[in-house]
């Protein structure tokens, strides 16, 4: 079976942009498998490189600006082929691109994203996304139980 690795990341201080790190916290609450790990992180660092290196495939879930409040995304994330600097926030691209320079390994990963509306000081979402949450948990449990069933995973 495959290791399924999911990193759900934001700040749950500043409304909407903490949707990912809340979805990570409640799967890690009641994931059952040994073969899923489940990280909330405030951001993507370097740190996590090691763990995404042993991980079979990755779904990173966040929440996005730019587009129509409430709206999910999903594609696939490759290696980003540039200059690492000496940052502590990382593109899932980049995180990627990390594990396959320092450990050989590039899994194959995926980004679900909900397009956000508040980003100011708070701790509860938007109506836009508090009323597409439903939708993204269910989205994110068929990523990984297709992940887990075969190493033909789409979004």
């Amino acid at each position: 079976m495959a290791r399924i690795l999911v990193l759900g990341y934001g700040n749950p201080m500043r409304s909407d942009d903490g949707l990912g790190w809340q979805i990570a916290v409640e799967l890690f609450r009641t994931n059952h498998s040994p073969d899923v790990e489940v990280l909330p992180c405030h951001q993507l660092t370097p740190e996590l490189a090691p763990t995404v290196s042993r991980a079979d495939v990755v779904i990173f879930v966040d929440c996005e600006q730019g587009g129509t409040p409430g709206e999910i995304c999903c594609r696939e994330v490759r290696c980003e082929a540039t200059p690492l600097s000496f940052t502590h926030h990382l593109t899932p691209g980049a995180l990627m691109a990390l594990s396959s320079e320092l450990f050989g390994a590039c899994p194959r990963a995926w980004l679900l994203s909900m397009q956000g509306q508040e980003y100011s000081a708070g701790d509860s979402f938007s109506p836009a996304v508090a009323a597409h949450i439903c939708d993204l948990r269910a989205r994110l449990q068929r990523l990984i139980q297709e992940g887990q069933g075969s190493t033909s995973v789409a979004c």
